[in-house]
């Protein structure tokens, strides 16, 4: 398809617009780029891993930087980590705090948005998606949304229990579809269609292209050969340079999953289920299917059972109030390890894929996150770690508390990462306001 615009002509393919130069029989002109598939930076990927219900009172915590900041025994899993770590304390979602339940402190915790109550489902896009309606229309999937525990559609205490259901949020009043089938979310990376970085841009523009020809002077078709012809070229090149190990131009470490499909229906193991989520957000980061993400690793009111940890049956709601006063829950301790363990087993598997001088890690932005501090439904601050350097555009190894800070808002730290997709937003959710030290 060949598409007009008011500034720019563009050649349009599957997942690729490649701006035309300047052509005599055209009313309109653009720059000469060669599509953002040529790019030599890695992109950015954005995810999000939620656990229900918070976490150890007593060992959620972070002191000093880098390699000598020391954490607590929920975070031991991010040992490794520390140098590419952001521990944040103090902020939260003013909105939140007016149900005091799990559901009115789940359903905005992307969003910052006021949720409807009465049985009434209404909420706001979740800044995954947001990103995802930009950033991430450069993708066969745009943004990517996994669970392991179905959806409860309740209510209780006045709010819908989908809002504790969903962190992902397509509209106001549209939770994202969950994708709990490893099977399926395999499928929807890479079933059917192969990815880009397998096709030349040319090819995917030429039927574009062959229409275009039938309708310019014969001199824009030397043109357009000579401008045609210089694209392949700077495409073998790269093809060249990436079979010697180079990245002059970024392409996907893989093109295919190293990885077989996993079997269908759900696993019986939820650790299994887990890590298997796991891998297939580290497949589509990796071969580039998707940049966006989000994995619920349990709802927030859950009804998860972790037999290996608790012999009393008790499911992992139960055990998030068994947290109480100054003594250990071992139990409720191990359900928290065994959550940021999947966060630590993403972040390892990243940081072993080199991207030029950096790393699919240094290359990404993590949140792991719950919608409350403890289970006693404390959502005056919120339990936050990011992993990752966003490309080199975050400070990490750092410890930021915003506890006596007059911008404390959830809100505030989503418009700082959006900048550094080049999504840039005046307000989003309840802020009008960034983080400075993001």
């Amino acid at each position: 398809m060949f598409n007009p615009c008011t500034r720019r002509t563009f050649l349009q393919g599957a997942g690729v617009s490649m701006a035309l130069p300047w052509l005599e029989s055209l009313p309109v002109w653009g720059e000469a780029s060669i599509s953002r598939d040529n790019n030599s930076e890695a992109p950015i990927r954005f995810g999000v891993l939620f656990s229900g219900s918070g976490f150890h009172r007593g060992q959620w915590w972070a002191t000093g930087s880098g390699r000598e900041m020391e954490l607590g025994r929920a975070l031991d899993p991010l040992h490794d980590f520390r140098e590419k770590l952001l521990f944040v304390r103090g902020l939260y979602n003013a909105e939140s705090l007016k149900g005091n339940i799990h559901s009115s402190q789940t359903g905005n915790l992307l969003s910052g948005a006021p949720l409807a109550s009465g049985g009434e489902i209404r909420s706001g896009t979740s800044i995954d998606q947001v990103l995802a309606n930009s950033y991430g229309q450069d993708t066969k999937v745009s943004n990517l949304v996994l669970g392991c525990e179905k959806s409860n559609p309740g209510v209780h205490k006045n709010y819908s229990m989908l809002y504790s259901s969903h962190i992902s949020w397509t509209s106001a009043t549209t939770p994202t579809p969950l994708e709990l089938y490893p099977a399926l979310a395999f499928d929807r990376l890479f079933k059917d269609t192969a990815s880009r970085g397998e096709k030349s841009v040319l090819d995917s523009v030429g039927e574009s292209a062959r229409s275009l020809r039938l309708r310019v002077s014969g001199r824009d078709l030397q043109r357009l050969d000579e401008y045609f012809s210089s694209v392949r070229e700077v495409e073998r090149r790269i093809e060249r340079a990436g079979n010697r190990g180079e990245l002059q131009g970024w392409r996907p470490t893989i093109t295919q999953p190293d990885m077989a499909r996993p079997e269908e229906g759900l696993p019986q193991d939820i650790a299994e289920h887990m890590r298997l989520m796991c891998d297939i957000m580290v497949l589509g980061f990796q071969t580039d299917a998707t940049r966006v993400s989000t994995l619920k690793l349990c709802n927030d009111h859950s009804y998860m059972r972790f037999p290996q940890f608790d012999n009393d049956g008790r499911g992992h709601h139960e055990l998030s109030h068994s947290d109480r006063g100054t003594e250990v829950s071992e139990a409720w301790l191990n359900v928290n390890r065994l959550c940021t363990s999947q966060l630590a087993y993403i972040a390892r598997k990243l940081d072993a894929i080199q991207e030029g001088e950096r790393t699919a890690l240094d290359n990404s932005i993590l949140l792991f996150c719950s919608s409350m501090m403890t289970g006693s439904h404390d959502s005056s601050q919120l339990p936050l770690v990011i992993v990752g350097r966003g490309g080199g555009k975050l400070e990490t190894g750092r410890i930021l508390d915003y506890r006596e800070k007059s911008n404390r808002k959830m809100c505030s730290l989503y418009l700082s990462l959006m900048d550094k997709y080049g999504v840039r937003h005046d307000q989003f959710g309840d802020s009008r306001q960034r983080l400075e030290e993001i």
